[in-house]
């Protein structure tokens, strides 16, 4: 299709003008009938969130997105562009993108009086039309509205109340687009008054001199519930003039959680030592550290623990393993136990804590969702498996440390002296037993799922030995564990 370059070519293409809302939903529905997915990417939420967005956009409702860090909320509103069509016509050098047909600031008003069919059009893409703001306390009505700028009046001799001395701010650029606002409740309250007079009355005050725009414009907020709903951050009138809350969630699911992280940890990386294989086994572990962590009471459950957390965790775990590598000159990068230790540093700073946390520390902590999550994962493999040759070589005082820079050769030489670990350990898994690689992930895998059933022990080095007597009675491994964790000392 040929784009028309004049008012006059637009009028004679019949091309119609509609509203960004009705826009979006014509083309949802388009999407929805040809059998589209809606949100690329976007894992966990085809039964809970995207129906209820699907639903807002079909009412044509203005939508806030309400939930922790890390639940994909900013992907999903960056994505509501691909509803909006590849370009629309506007009045050429209009700041606020002027439909050609109704303009509805000063400046296209003029132009189309004077040129009238002669008005030059341009063509705008659907990226352009997407205007995102993070909500800090110090956003001013002039980042956000506009405020008179002296110099246009200056250069053009107007008035300061004249409407072409104004800058336009984010919102007026947003028109016939989408403008989103991250985190609404830091926004300071007469910008939230300013936010809902446009949204219900189409006018706003600059400056004190009452200006009408009826914009057109899809708004779209993320908020954290904790904000939004307790602490009397958002003013109730812009509240009521949001048409739809949608609430996000994290993974509901081990798999989902870790399909997630697959999807989204860099791993696929060029040069790296050699062939990568991450066991499904450390998959599930890293994964179950992030749920772990979201039911324990050290960690604030205001803040939440971010997806980003596992994602990141494994692409430490296997940098360490492609570190080894390197070092080793071995070919095989296969992650073990001990790389999951040496990404701790990627688990500390997602971690937010409560008080109790912040006494025993974030590395205390991480240390600790390790070991609970390599015993809920090891239950799952390795339920009714008896380890009890096993737990009594440690008993008789053997000790066995595998270095995360030690090859797996090395590694095999030190497993096969532990009875029955290196025979046993193959049972749930599909893999030979000639596959160093697999086989020493997998022994240290038993022996962290040992150390969490309190078993036997690990010690700072890294380090397996024989468990105390206090923890294998229940009174005394509760006291262990928690001396261990810094709790009592």
């Amino acid at each position: 299709m040929i784009q028309a370059k004049t008012l006059g070519e637009l009028k004679r293409s019949d091309y119609r003008v509609r509203s960004v809302k009705d826009e979006l939903r014509a083309n949802l529905i388009e999407k929805l009938r040809d059998g589209e997915r809606i949100f690329p990417g976007i894992v966990g939420y085809d039964e809970t969130v995207v129906p209820q967005i699907v639903n807002a956009i079909l009412a044509r409702h203005n939508l806030i997105l309400l939930g922790l860090r890390g639940q994909a909320k900013s992907r999903i509103i960056r994505q509501l562009t691909n509803l909006l069509d590849e370009e629309i016509p506007i009045i050429a050098g209009s700041e606020i993108n002027d439909d050609p047909f109704h303009p509805i600031s000063a400046y296209g008003r003029q132009v189309v009086e004077q040129l009238h069919d002669e008005t030059p059009i341009a063509w705008v893409g659907r990226d352009s039309r997407f205007v995102e703001k993070l909500a800090t306390p110090d956003v001013t009505i002039a980042d956000i509205i506009g405020d008179v700028d002296p110099i246009k009046a200056a250069k053009g001799g107007h008035l300061l109340s004249d409407e072409l001395t104004i800058h336009y701010g984010l919102l007026p650029r947003a028109n016939r687009g989408i403008f989103a606002i991250n985190e609404l409740p830091d926004l300071a309250g007469k910008i939230q008054v300013g936010l809902f007079n446009i949204m219900q009355e189409g006018d706003v005050q600059i400056k004190g001199y009452p200006v009408r725009l009826p914009l057109d414009v899809l708004l779209v907020f993320s908020a954290n519930p904790e904000d939004y709903t307790a602490r009397g951050k958002i003013i109730t009138p812009l509240k009521d003039r949001i048409g739809a809350e949608v609430t996000t969630h994290y993974p509901a699911d081990l798999q989902l959680g870790v399909e997630i992280t697959r999807q989204e940890a860099w791993l696929k990386r060029e040069g790296i030592a050699g062939t990568l294989r991450v066991p499904d086994f450390i998959r599930e572990l890293v994964e179950q550290i992030a749920f772990e962590a979201r039911d324990d009471s050290r960690v604030d459950k205001r803040s939440g623990v971010s997806q980003r957390l596992p994602i990141t965790v494994m692409e430490s775990v296997v940098s360490n393993a492609e570190r080894r590598a390197l070092l080793t000159g071995e070919t095989d990068v296969v992650p073990r136990i001990s790389d999951i230790y040496a990404a701790v540093p990627s688990m500390t700073g997602k971690l937010e804590l409560e008080y109790e946390g912040e006494q025993i520390g974030a590395t205390k902590i991480a240390k600790d969702l390790i070991k609970r999550a390599a015993g809920e994962i090891f239950e799952g493999y390795f339920v009714g498996i008896d380890f009890t040759r096993t737990v009594r070589w440690f008993d008789e005082g053997h000790t066995l440390r595998l270095a995360d820079t030690a090859s797996a050769a090395e590694c095999v030489t030190l497993l096969e002296a532990v009875p029955e670990l290196v025979d046993t350990v193959t049972i749930p898994f599909d893999f030979k037993r000639t596959d160093d690689a697999q086989l020493v992930s997998a022994c240290e895998f038993v022996l962290e799922g040992l150390y969490a059933q309190n078993k036997i022990s690990r010690n700072e080095e890294g380090g397996y030995t024989a468990a105390t007597k206090a923890k294998k009675d229940r009174r005394g491994m509760i006291y262990d564990d928690l001396t261990e964790t810094g709790r009592y000392s």
